[in-house]
C-alpha cells in the first residue's frame, strides 16, 4: 500500500487518462452507434445490408486485433494520427491516445448499434406509420418519434456496453497509453513485494468507476420511466 500512497499523483494521473479515454470514446461510440442503427433499420437496402455486414465483422473481431491495426498496421498506410498532440497539464493526448480512442469507438459503436436497434424494435410500428402519414421524412420519424423511445428502452443494454468499454480501456496500456493498467503494471514490476496490494487498489478503483456508471444509468432509467 505504501507505493500507492507515495505515488498517488501518478495513480491519479493514470486514472485521469483512463476516464478521459472512456468519456471521449463513450460519446463518440454513442454518436456512431446511433448513426449505424439508423442505417440498419433504414429503407435503403444497400445501406442496411452494408451496415449489417460492417457491424457483424467489427463486433466479432477481437478488440486487441483492432488496437493492433490502428496502432501498428494503420501507420503503414499513412493513418498514424501524428497530427494529434494535445497537452493539458500532465495529461497528454498523443497519437497513441488517439489510436486507442478510434479503436474503442469503432468497436463499441457496433454494440451500441445493436442495443439501439433492439430499442427501435420495441417501439410500436403504428407510431412510425402515423409519423409518416403526417408527412415526416425518414430522418424526422427517427429523430422525433422512434429514437427518443428507443433510447429509453435501451438504457440497460447501453449501460452494459459502456461499462464493458470502461474495462476495455485497459488494453490501451499495452499500446503506449499511460492509463491505469499501464501504471499498475509498472508498479507491480518495480515493487514485487506489494503486488497484491497494488492489484487490490487498482481493482477497487475500477469497481468504484463501474458503480458510478451503473448508478448514473439507473437514475436515468428511472427518470425516463417516470416521464412516460
Amino acid at each position: 500500500m505504501g507505493v500507492i500512497i507515495e505515488n498517488r499523483e501518478l495513480v491519479a494521473l493514470a486514472f485521469a487518462h483512463t476516464i478521459l479515454l472512456f468519456l471521449i470514446s463513450g460519446v463518440l461510440s454513442m454518436i456512431l452507434g446511433t448513426f449505424l442503427a439508423a442505417m440498419r433499420v433504414g429503407p435503403i437496402k444497400v445501406l442496411s445490408v452494408s451496415t449489417a455486414i460492417f457491424v457483424s465483422l467489427v463486433r466479432n473481431t477481437p478488440l486487441l486485433i483492432i488496437f493492433m491495426f490502428f496502432r501498428i498496421g494503420a501507420p503503414k498506410i499513412g493513418l498514424n494520427f501524428t497530427f494529434v498532440e494535445i497537452v493539458w497539464g500532465d495529461i497528454r493526448m498523443t497519437n497513441f491516445f488517439t489510436a486507442a480512442v478510434v479503436s474503442l469507438t469503432l468497436y463499441t459503436s457496433t454494440f451500441v448499434c445493436e442495443a439501439i436497434r433492439s430499442g427501435v424494435n420495441a417501439v410500436p410500428l403504428g407510431q412510425a406509420e402515423a409519423a409518416r402519414a403526417i408527412g415526416l421524412p425518414f430522418t424526422g420519424v427517427m429523430s422525433q418519434v422512434v429514437l427518443p423511445q428507443a433510447f429509453r428502452a435501451s438504457v440497460p443494454p447501453l449501460a452494459s456496453v459502456q461499462i464493458a468499454m470502461l474495462k476495455n480501456t485497459t488494453i490501451a496500456g499495452a499500446f503506449g497509453v499511460t492509463e491505469a493498467f499501464a501504471r499498475m503494471r509498472s508498479f507491480t514490476n518495480d515493487h514485487a513485494s506489494e503486488r497484491v496490494a497494488i492489484f487490490l487498489v487498482f481493482a477497487l478503483i475500477f469497481v468504484l468507476l463501474v458503480e458510478i456508471v451503473s448508478f448514473a444509468a439507473n437514475r436515468l432509467e428511472r427518470r425516463w420511466s417516470a416521464a412516460r
